[in-house]
């Protein structure tokens, strides 16, 4: 008989860019807590907010590294500094993102240059740095950050859209470059989250009541260990026959 589905990762190594806080220190969370040890990715390696404690309570390792997603070197050497303390790295999330909000006639180069270099170099670079090591070991779980808004137009996000919807062909790309090495590759999409970076817009009543009226289905807006949930998934034997997907967590928005 077919082993039932198992949803954990027990002895697991796990890389989580941009594990700070919100999305990305849910995920890592989660992950120790589903069995596997974590490489925190962060801009600043000292300021880790007791992440690592919190991982090592849950009775596996953690490292924080020093990984700014601007900058090819430091993805690279955070990478191997990873290889070389864990022996491999099964699991890669790229959560790191940031969404400056403006009119797409407004945009300021800085803000549309730094996007791309985070959003997209990075998720692109720190992918094909951890795809190397896990075609060597022929096995890997390659899981980016997506948005709903590389699904749908979010007025004032242009440039933040337009990366959004470029990861999710990047995610298809490498799926079917990878797969043969026993890689998958997928697209988490999140709607509206609580966190520190929606923190300003939801702040607005207004805004707040629009986004839980566009929230099409359950009209209410996400936790970061809902977005956790679907990461888990995708990081799991569950999910081995799944690549190459984008796994919208919206609430219903873009069913509307």
């Amino acid at each position: 008989m077919t082993p039932y589905p198992r949803f954990d990762v027990p002895g697991q190594v796990a890389l989580v860019t941009g594990a700070a806080r919100g999305l990305g220190r849910a995920v890592a969370l989660t992950l120790a807590n589903a069995g596997a040890d974590v490489a925190i990715g962060l801009r600043d390696a000292t300021q880790d907010a007791g992440l690592a404690g919190e991982i090592e309570a849950l009775g596996r390792r953690a490292l924080p590294l020093q990984m700014d997603m601007t900058s090819p070197a430091q993805i690279a050497g955070a990478v191997a500094t990873a290889a070389e303390h864990f022996g491999r790295i099964d699991i890669l999330v790229n959560n790191a993102g940031i969404a400056p909000g403006h009119n797409a006639e407004d945009v300021p180069e800085s803000d549309f240059d730094r996007t791309l270099a985070i959003n997209l170099k990075g998720t692109f670079f720190a992918s094909q740095a951890v795809g190397r090591l896990m075609i060597a070991q022929g096995y890997g779980r390659i899981i980016n950050m997506g948005s709903q808004a590389g699904e749908v137009a979010l007025p004032g996000e242009s440039v933040y859209c337009m990366t959004k919807a470029a990861i999710a062909h990047l995610t298809r790309c490498l799926a079917v470059e990878w797969g043969s090495h026993g890689i998958t590759v997928n697209n988490v999409a999140p709607t509206f989250i609580r966190t520190p970076g929606t923190e300003e817009h939801l702040s607005d009543p207004a805004r707040e009541a629009d986004v839980i009226e566009r929230i099409a289905a359950l009209h209410r807006i996400g936790d970061p260990m809902d977005v956790a949930g679907a990461v888990l998934y995708l990081a799991s034997p569950a999910a081995s026959l799944v690549t190459g997907h984008t796994l919208l967590v919206d609430g219903g928005w873009t069913a509307r």
